[in-house]
């Protein structure tokens, strides 16, 4: 019998508005997806995802890796679990990685998030305030930033999208949502008792959608004090 055709994820009104915001792209994207052969929870949906996503742009490409067996660019990366995606862009002929991750199904409210990460990524810049990026500049050693959400957080996509802008607006910053459900034991260790919680650093810790200016306060204070 020939396979059920797969429910697709994005509605047509919503491909439409989708490839409107893609005439912005800049650079070219790829989505760098890992899974594994014998998929992981939410792993053949993140994939459905991502190639729907891809189909809406000339720019965007996706690209997808075996987490066992593709060694080398799990490390590269610095993937350690999965669904992962890796944004990077592409520019005369070389792979800028600004260090964009989602670990766990961009759905939800975490999809706008990825929308707006191809978007920053392939520009090369945010939206953030002059005086935000003037105080990143201040970073000079590797800075993580964790955003723990859940798929039904309205206010976590906010915490996500800030920490993705930093990331593509300093070469020190690396920013990573992380799906708190698909990932019971990283919430258990990081005490995620509410969401969007955010973690910095693994020392450092706040919970809520902070504004722009408070969240990039407790970055600074974490790192610099």
């Amino acid at each position: 019998m020939p396979e059920k055709e797969q429910h697709e994820f994005l509605k047509e009104k919503d491909k439409i508005q989708i490839q409107k915001h893609f005439e912005t792209l800049k650079s070219p994207v790829t989505l760098v997806f890992f899974t594994q052969e014998l998929e992981c929870q939410f792993c053949k949906e993140t994939r459905t995802i991502l190639t729907e996503v891809a189909q809406l742009s000339p720019r965007i490409g996706l690209q997808v890796y075996d987490f066992q067996k593709d060694a080398q660019k799990v490390r590269e990366y610095s993937i350690d679990k999965i669904p992962a995606i890796a944004v990077t862009r592409t520019e005369n002929g070389n792979e800028i990685d600004p260090g964009v991750r989602f670990f766990g199904i961009p759905s939800g409210y975490e999809f706008t998030p990825l929308i707006l990460a191809i978007l920053a990524v392939s520009q090369g810049t945010t939206g953030l305030k002059d005086i935000t990026k003037e105080k990143i500049k201040k970073i000079t050693k590797d800075v993580s930033i964790q955003v723990f959400t859940t798929l039904t957080c309205p206010h976590c996509s906010q915490a996500v999208s800030t920490a993705h802008q930093l990331a593509v607006e300093s070469d020190h910053i690396t920013a990573a949502m992380v799906e708190s459900v698909e990932f019971p034991h990283l919430a258990q260790k990081y005490h995620v008792m509410a969401v969007p919680k955010v973690v910095i650093n693994e020392t450092t810790s706040f919970e809520g959608a902070f504004p722009e200016d408070t969240f990039v306060d407790e970055v600074l204070k974490a790192v610099l004090t």
